[in-house]
Order: structure tokens, then C-alpha cells, then sequence
């Protein structure tokens, strides 16, 4: 059964520890948002935007990150990038910006915001306030389906940058490291009142992988599960949209939405 979205429509970050393939998750589960008639507005906020290449944007049409753009940030910040020790405007003016900056692809807005890295990187610091606002105000004052690619790990969570959002899923690969990184995701997420929490098995070798992710995660709901695929690495070398690359990956993806939906959205979905 395909469950079809009623509105108001969802706001979902897609989590985890690097490599993993949120970004993959994150650019399918898009297209499958857009498939239901959605207006979709997908968010890549990982410290290594990669969500266009995803999507299957080439380099040369890839967006820049608004992170980049300096001029910008000084101009709503009141202080120059980089900077320490300035005051600075911890809510600047951030309402125009993502009709100013997101990009239409295959029915998608994709808005690249790119994430502050290195030292002091989740300091007070301009870019940072930026981005918190920038984030913040999409997910608490707009109408679309939004889909937001995190950075990897704890990163976000530590900045309280996800307020707003109806659900995490945090995509687990089998490894300690993975599930550990998946735990304290869903244990910060609750700190901050997020409990709506799941997540997805993926690059599985193994079907008894699935159980042992499954009872290391509870109570966390395991919304579906998928086999390590090397056909995406290609995909990955060639820029191709992931959507395009594996019938099978992306049937498993509109399963796990599904049931997410039916998990988390029950007011929102009709058969």
C-alpha cells in the first residue's frame, strides 16, 4: 500500500554517521515526496554538500552553499565571516533568502546551505548564527515537504539546528561505531523534545544483521532495511541521479516511507 500525503505535509532530517548514505536516502525519499504531488524543498546542510550530485546535478550546475557566501553572511550578521570576538546578530534577517537561492531539479528545490567545519566550528560565531536562523525559520514558517541532508554524526544535534522538524530518521550501516552513532543521535533528539525517531538499515551483507541492528536500536523503530548496493558507487562516479539507478532501492525506500507514515503520521496520509 502507498500511503499518499495529506496536508499540512512533513518536515523529516535524514541523520547518522558518515558514509552510511543518508544523502542517497535523503535525495530518493525527495523524489518520492515530489512523486505524491508534494511541493518538496530538499535542505542540504552536511559540512560536504552532496545532495545535487544525488539528485544528478552535475558539477557545473551544482549551487554554491550559502555557507560560502561571505558578503552575504556579513550583510545579515553585522560581522565579517571568520571573525572573533564581534558582536554580531544572532537572528538576522533570513525570510528571502531560499526562494533567492534554491535551484529546481526534476520537480525538486533543492537549497544547499553547506555546514561551518574545523576548529571552533560549533562556536557563536556569524556563519553559524546564520545558518541556525536560516534553518530554523525554514522549518518553523514554510508550507513545503522539507527534507533535510544533516551533517554526519552529532554535529547538528549539538547546535540545537533541527528545531522544527515532525521526525528524525537516523540511517544505520552494521558496525558499533554506526549503531553508537544512531543511539546518541536519538538520545539527543529526545533532550530536544524530537520524539519522533527511526531508522533505516542500510548496506546490509547479512539478513541477520537486520536483527542485531534491530535489538541494539529498541526502542527505536527500524523502518526497513537494504542490501549493500555497488551499483550506486557507480551511480556515484558518474553523478547520476541515485533515484535512477536501483528499482530495488527505491522500493524499499516508498516501504520504509510508508511506514513511517503510518508510524508517525496517521492523520496525515490516506490510502
Amino acid at each position: 500500500m502507498i500511503c499518499k500525503i495529506m496536508p499540512p505535509s512533513v518536515k523529516i532530517a535524514i541523520s547518522g554517521k558518515g558514509g552510511v548514505g543518508k544523502t542517497t536516502f535523503c535525495a530518493i525519499w525527495a523524489w518520492l515526496f515530489a512523486e505524491d504531488g508534494l511541493d518538496v524543498l530538499a535542505i542540504d546542510a552536511d559540512s560536504d554538500p552532496n545532495l545535487a550530485s544525488a539528485l544528478g546535478v552535475s558539477v557545473e550546475e551544482t549551487p554554491e552553499p550559502l555557507i560560502g557566501m561571505k558578503q552575504l553572511i556579513w550583510d545579515r550578521t553585522g560581522a565579517k565571516p571568520g571573525s572573533v570576538g564581534q558582536y554580531f546578530k544572532l537572528n538576522p534577517k533570513v525570510s528571502d533568502l531560499p526562494e533567492r537561492y534554491w535551484r529546481k531539479i526534476n520537480g525538486i528545490k533543492l537549497l544547499v546551505l553547506g555546514s561551518t567545519t574545523g576548529a571552533g566550528a560549533g562556536c557563536a560565531c556569524p556563519e553559524s548564527a546564520f545558518l541556525k536562523a536560516l534553518l530554523t525559520h525554514t522549518l518553523l514558517q514554510r508550507r513545503e515537504a522539507i527534507l533535510v541532508d544533516l551533517s554526519a554524526g552529532l554535529e547538528f544535534m549539538g547546535r540545537a539546528c533541527v528545531q522544527g522538524i515532525d521526525a528524525l530518521v537516523v540511517v544505520v550501516e552494521p558496525g558499533a561505531r554506526s549503531i553508537e552513532t544512531a543511539v546518541n543521535i536519538a538520545r539527543m533528539a529526545g533532550q530536544m523534545g524530537i520524539d519522533r525517531v527511526a531508522a533505516f538499515a542500510n548496506k546490509i551483507t547479512d539478513p541477520a544483521q537486520i536483527d542485531i541492528i534491530r535489538s541494539q536500536l529498541d526502542p527505536i523503530a527500524v523502518l526497513g532495511s537494504f542490501r549493500l548496493e555497488p551499483a550506486l558507487v557507480q551511480a556515484d562516479l558518474k553523478r547520476l541521479p541515485v533515484m535512477s539507478t536501483s528499482e530495488q532501492l527505491v522500493g524499499e525506500l516508498q516501504k520504509a516511507k510508508d511506514v513511517m507514515m503510518n508510524l508517525f503520521f496517521k492523520d496525515r496520509v490516506s490510502d
